[in-house]
């Protein structure tokens, strides 16, 4: 790989991600030698001032790893900027002309653009000749508002680019954890006996945030909580809790059984198992924030947050719920997934006053990258007339052990992933439209049956059905 391009190069994804993430890759000697990365946007941008942007981006990571100034210099001496207008093929011409004397070592694109561009962004890239063999193209999220315009994108992609030369990005994939759970599951016997019917009671999966538009006003509203976080992130965090041991970790054997769980979903009922809210007026860690029709400037239908109860129809997890939680304004920033376990057939401990709770499986994704198991044990002391027991978590980061490694932003290892070629990380196209099929048949069945957004306040977990929803089971949601 000789060449990267990253469109919208001066927006956020890449200020914020995408450029400190290949500077990190490049600090530690990760990045091909040769390897040019040009950023394209719509305005036009000398090379220096958009270096200049890039160095203001990655100086906070620089300084927090003590790097020296040559390290920056010489990431900087990679890059270089190209105007493109997306909307209009016959402006590819000059991008083609800077990738192309290094295009012989190979072409990667990281496409990040509205989902209305990508036709035209894809007709641009071949009358430039940066569509060949030797490209590969990453999408970044959204492909498409439903099943029907997902199509329409993946067709228009596989007119010149082949699945086995389409990464589609899902960034939560890149986190570590994430990659840990397989490496958890997979490469322990003491978890396999119990990941199924038999050992787990119901599993929760938890995505919330405390922020609100942010910026993101004309898109968010047109896709709400549902489509913006279900779809993607949830559904795929989902499968791979849900998913059968692979063959060999490969992509395709990977993403085989990923694909399995998601055709595997059964349909929601929506009047029963599921909950959708909008925020309102509220506070969050002591500040007054404004509801989502303020925020927005006028009334809308736009979800905020989503409860789902969905069920995996085959036989490892046949009568297990999964609890699917997200939602913005809530009181944390919060990632996770709590598998819990089943309790023991038959206390011994009953008689002598002792309660037991069941086992749990916490793997927290955000803020911090970790993961727990809650069990019982004895608390320390003399107990003539009974005997006291408590509930303590182990903890799996061991600071000790990978104090020497660093915690990586998710995007290095995708970006890194892509420049080798490796999509075991990324999203194959029936994964997109099976997760569509499933998303399509909620919003139709919120339609038919009328299902409207539940007012919240800021700062709590949504409304008070979504806590209904799970107690009606005896489950209690993680907090």
């Amino acid at each position: 790989m000789s060449t990267i391009i990253l469109f919208g190069a001066t927006g956020d994804l890449s200020r914020r991600m995408l450029l400190p993430s290949l500077f990190g890759l490049d600090a530690d000697s990760l990045l091909p030698a040769n390897l040019a990365i040009i950023g394209t946007a719509l305005h036009e941008v000398e090379d220096a001032s958009f270096r200049n942007m890039v160095r203001e981006a990655i100086t906070p990571l620089a300084i927090e790893r003590r790097l020296e100034p040559r390290v920056v210099d010489q990431f900087l001496g990679r890059l270089s900027y190209v105007a493109v207008d997306a909307s209009d093929p016959s402006t590819f011409s000059r991008l083609g002309q800077a990738a192309t004397p290094r295009s012989g070592g190979g072409i990667a694109i990281f496409l990040s653009t509205a989902p209305s561009l990508f036709e035209t962004t894809i007709q641009g890239l071949d009358q430039a000749g940066l569509a060949g063999e030797h490209t590969r193209l990453a999408l970044e999220k959204p492909l498409g508002q439903d099943l029907a315009s997902s199509r329409k994108i993946n067709d228009a992609v596989a007119l010149l680019f082949p699945e086995d030369r389409t990464f589609r990005i899902d960034h939560y994939l890149g986190k570590e954890t994430v990659q840990n759970l397989l490496a958890l599951r997979f490469g322990n016997l003491m978890f396999e006996p119990l990941w199924n019917a038999q050992g787990v009671d119901h599993v929760q999966i938890t995505v919330a945030e405390t922020v609100g538009l942010e910026g993101r006003t004309s898109y968010f509203d047109g896709m709400g909580s549902l489509r913006d976080m279900v779809q993607n992130h949830m559904l795929q965090l989902l499968a791979l809790v849900a998913m059968e041991p692979p063959a060999h970790f490969a992509a395709d054997a990977v993403r085989d059984e990923k694909v399995k769980v998601l055709r595997s979903l059964r349909a929601i009922d929506v009047v029963t198992e599921s909950v959708t809210g909008q925020y309102g007026a509220g506070a969050i860690a002591g500040t007054p924030v404004t509801g989502y029709s303020d925020e927005l400037g006028r009334a809308s239908e736009a979800e905020t947050f989503v409860a789902l109860k969905a069920h995996v129809d085959n036989w490892r997890w046949q009568g297990v719920p999964f609890y699917l939680r997200t939602g913005k304004r809530l009181p944390a920033r919060l990632s996770e997934i709590v598998i819990q376990f089943r309790t023991v057939p038959h206390s011994i401990f009953s008689g002598r006053g002792a309660e037991l709770a069941a086992n749990r499986l916490i793997i927290s994704l955000q803020p911090d990258e970790n993961i727990r198991l809650a069990i019982m044990t004895k608390q320390p002391g003399l107990d003539h007339e009974g005997i006291r027991l408590r509930e303590i978590e182990l903890d799996v980061r061991d600071t000790n052990a990978f104090a020497d490694v660093r915690r990586r932003i998710a995007y290095e290892r995708l970006l890194s992933d892509l420049i080798a070629g490796e999509s075991t990380l990324f999203v194959r196209r029936d994964e997109v439209e099976a997760q569509w099929h499933w998303i399509d048949a909620i919003r139709r069945g919120w339609r038919e049956h009328d299902v409207s957004p539940k007012l919240y306040a800021a700062g709590t977990w949504g409304p008070t059905a979504a806590i209904a929803m799970t107690e009606r089971e005896g489950v209690s949601w993680h907090d």
